[in-house]
């Protein structure tokens, strides 16, 4: 028997838990699927935005995943300084695959970002989709003018949270304090603005067009800066995009077209008009080429941002205009991107964010750590889909099994890993445990008058996980 532990039950650990049951190579493998939270399934439980119930219904299929009679699940399990060592992983499992995830937002690394009221969107999501992790204080959303910072789905996802009405988010499973807070929100506009053009935004046609279609909400784009993109200004360049780009730069993708298209439909048609069901109550204005230099101070809290105008420089990125432009805001968001987070035991990469590995193979000092695996974004930084994590689990996988002559027995005798991590003072929220916190969400949301509503603090998810008892909203 080969016995394997996968750190992480987001989509990279769960597809990895899949391919390791799944082949035939080696006929009995165990899988222990190891997360610190007493919750499965990542960044689709706590990362989805709650409005986009198709994209977390995939977590039925990660459900079934799970449910295998060849895995376990056992959350509450803290790897690294706070729990249990890297080594001592070793001595209980064949192998260890780690698949952590990108836990951290890239910085700005400009003057005033620390400042209160300056805040990463992935503070804002863990707030709004019941991260136990979330700050005690959540947000105030008191200021009328927001600023977003970045050009992805994140950027996108915060800004029509914030866009949207509590009544509208009502029948999610968004924390009822949370829903409180956005009830009384005093957020009229929300500025969402990328350092580069719209042919090089990130966010996807879908996630854009959504903007356009919420309830009494006013969205605004700037012909002006959008015909600064050289695909936005020829019409014809999603008939031709390689002769209509400039020399040098890669012709805009089918998506990016897409998106060029639907934001050269708004500009055409004055977008300054309300949304669906009424006179706007909000208004969400899409900004381009401006490049965040400064955040600004009044009283001793953000005030606004101060952005650097940036023009295409010929080569598919940009340089500053030598002018500026600042944007009033009680709230700034900082959606730039992700970054993986060393973890206590494993070598890291502080340049990439990663975990140095070949082939998913954990590298110590240039050579493959017996053992030792990466997959997700901690192997090969925060890029692709959620789908992208199938194919980088099975390239880990079938390094694995590649080397499972040489990992078979290198375990400990120690028949029970449940046991002997208990016996390291932790506490397992095995899966009866995750089914009692999905039996009190739902007693939660019944007593709310709504449907499911997540527990969002750790006290509350751990005693349903130990009693299935009521918890607090």
């Amino acid at each position: 028997m080969l016995r394997v532990a996968v750190i992480g039950s987001g989509p990279s650990g769960v597809y990895t838990a899949q391919a390791l049951v799944a082949q035939d190579r080696v006929p009995d493998v165990r899988v222990h699927v190891l997360d610190r939270l007493p919750c499965p399934y990542g960044l689709v439980r706590y990362g989805v935005a709650p409005d986009h119930e198709k994209i977390k219904s995939l977590q039925n299929s990660l459900r079934t995943v799970l449910e295998h009679e060849r895995i376990a699940f056992l959350g509450n399990v803290e790897v690294g300084s706070d729990g249990i060592s890297p080594e001592r992983l070793g001595e209980l499992y064949d192998a260890v695959v780690y698949c952590v995830g990108a836990a951290t937002d890239r910085p700005l690394g400009i003057p005033g970002e620390e400042l209160p009221g300056s805040f990463s969107a992935t503070e804002f999501v863990s707030w709004y989709s019941a991260h136990p992790d979330a700050a005690a204080g959540g947000f105030a959303l008191r200021a009328r003018s927001v600023v977003v910072i970045g050009a992805g789905n994140v950027a996108v996802d915060v800004t029509r949270i914030l866009a949207r009405s509590a009544q509208e988010l009502r029948p999610t499973d968004v924390p009822h304090g949370a829903l409180g807070t956005l009830n009384g929100s005093r957020v009229r506009e929300i500025h969402m603005a990328g350092r580069r053009g719209p042919s090089q935004a990130r966010f996807t046609t879908k996630e854009l067009r959504e903007l356009g279609g919420l309830p009494r909400v006013r969205v605004v784009v700037k012909e002006a800066e959008l015909s600064l993109d050289p695909a936005y200004a020829d019409p014809s360049a999603h008939l031709r995009p390689a002769l209509s780009s400039p020399p040098n730069v890669p012709p805009p993708t089918a998506a990016a077209r897409r998106n060029v298209e639907v934001l050269r439909g708004w500009a055409a048609a004055g977008r300054e008009g309300a949304g669906p069901d009424g006179p706007p109550v909000r208004t969400v204005r899409l900004r381009f080429f401006l490049r965040p230099v400064e955040l600004l101070e009044r009283d001793g809290r953000v005030a606004g941002v101060r952005f650097a105008r940036t023009v295409p420089d010929g080569s598919g990125g940009v340089r500053d205009a030598g002018t500026y432009e600042d944007i009033g805001a009680g709230l700034v968001l900082r959606a730039v991107g992700y970054r993986g987070i060393p973890l206590p035991g494993l070598p890291f990469d502080p340049v990439r964010g990663t975990v140095p590995h070949l082939a998913g193979r954990v590298l110590r000092n240039g050579v493959p750590s017996p053992g030792e695996y990466v997959a997700g974004w901690i192997k090969r930084g925060p890029t692709g889909v959620i789908g992208s994590n199938r194919s980088c689990a099975k390239e880990t996988v079938t390094s694995l099994l590649d080397d499972a002559p040489l990992l078979a027995g290198r375990r400990s005798a120690s028949p029970d890993p449940v046991a002997a991590l208990r016996a390291y003072g932790l506490r397992p929220v095995e899966w009866d445990g995750w089914l009692s916190i999905e039996r009190a969400e739902a007693a939660l949301g019944r007593s709310l008058g709504r449907e499911r509503v997540k527990i969002p603090d750790w006290a509350g998810l751990l005693s349903a996980a130990r009693s299935g008892g009521p918890v607090g909203a």
